[in-house]
């Protein structure tokens, strides 16, 4: 009998080619909006009914699909795809006031919106079987289109009280050993997110003011998740982030509350250009900043000889040796300088022997880097 492969729920590759209008569809089709939709007709009462509900819900998704930075864009398109307003069930373009009304009665009813968030992660978790298992965390800056806070800080409808001034700073090293740096400031919010690393759809958001620390919110998310997806927080398996999220609490919370294993990167905070320090009470040991170890040879040459690592977990570490750690048998583990080492003479295969072959874990990397050791 011939297997046929599971089939994937969707695939970018089939949604991409599909028109604009097509993608609408979908979107509208399969969106459960149907108890905020009857909520909001129901609050509206009997009055005019220029502009209906639905059809300014609709029109509000529209220019979520295509992308449209602001209300003025949408009504243009609008005025122009007769198509596009059939879609939506409007048979005029609203006003600027109509779409001002809208959005104010829709903050009103953020929990109605949440729900339907949450009701979709169900849904992907039920056809998904993996859904969850692999998550990965960040956040993006969101500008503020509207103007700054005066002194007074009063209300006036055009100014942003809610927004902050956010800061971001991208470090690197180019290739002949320098150091770079980026800033990017504005003025705005800040988008957080925890998303399926695979299928690359969220699971859990929060939009703090652009000041917000990540890491902060980083507990947020967590809290978010434990409150209204704990059956999807006991399946996960790995969370990665950048480091900027490299914090002892959160990286302790994660392995020892829920079990998962955070992948996340080790901040830099050596300054000129430092790559290793001395290790103290060592005449012959030396780590770098990501806490990977390296035993130097006797009389202090370069570090061609026995490489260590450090595998550790918040308040756990273990010294390994290449051949600890890849199961070999040594035999000269009775004469190891370091405790709990084997003493064997491999040599690091291929590359710069100065180089560190393993990172610390700290619960955020795996050891290795898939080069083999020869002994």
């Amino acid at each position: 009998m011939a297997i046929i492969p599971q089939l994937e729920l969707f695939s970018w590759e089939e949604i991409e080619p599909l028109g604009d209008l097509e993608r609408l569809r979908l979107v509208l089709e399969h969106l459960p909006d149907e108890a905020l939709m009857a909520h909001l007709e129901k609050s509206r009462g009997h009055g005019r009914d220029d502009y209906p509900v639905r059809a300014m819900w609709n029109s509000m998704l529209a220019g979520i699909v295509f992308q449209h930075p602001s209300i003025e864009s949408l009504r243009r398109e609008l005025s122009r795809n007769g198509q596009l307003r059939s879609i939506c069930g409007l048979r005029a373009v609203p006003s600027a006031a109509a779409y001002t009304r809208f959005l104010r009665s829709l903050m009103e009813h953020g929990s109605w919106i949440e729900s339907m968030f949450d009701e979709l992660v169900k849904t992907l978790s039920e056809e998904l079987p993996d859904f969850g298992r692999r998550l990965a965390m960040d956040s993006k800056a969101i500008a503020s289109w509207a103007s700054r806070p005066s002194k007074e800080k009063k209300e006036d409808g055009r100014r942003d009280l809610d927004a902050a001034y956010g800061v971001k700073t991208y470090r690197g090293t180019r290739e002949d050993g320098s150091t770079w740096e980026k800033v990017v400031r504005w003025f705005g919010y800040k988008l957080h997110l925890v998303v399926d690393a695979k299928h690359e759809l969220p699971v859990a958001y929060t939009v703090t003011k652009g000041s917000r620390s990540d890491v902060k919110e980083g507990h947020v998310l967590l809290d978010e998740m434990e409150k209204r997806h704990p059956e999807m927080l006991k399946k996960v398996e790995v969370l990665t982030a950048d480091r900027g999220y490299d914090d002892s609490k959160l990286l302790s919370r994660c392995w020892d509350e829920y079990g998962i294993k955070p992948v996340i990167d080790t901040r830099r905070l050596w300054k000129d250009g430092e790559q290793t320090r001395l290790l103290p009470g060592h005449t012959n040991v030396v780590y770098d900043e990501g806490s990977g170890v390296l035993l130097l040879s006797r009389d202090r040459g370069p570090a061609t000889d026995e490489q260590w690592w450090v595998r550790e977990r918040p308040g756990h570490a273990e010294k390994v040796c290449p051949a600890k750690a890849y199961g070999i048998t040594c035999q000269g583990r009775e004469q190891c300088p370091v405790a709990g080492g084997c003493g064997c003479r491999s040599q690091w295969t291929g590359g710069s022997s100065r180089r560190f072959p393993g990172r610390a874990t700290n619960g955020r990397r795996n050891t290795g880097t898939g080069r083999r050791w020869r002994g």
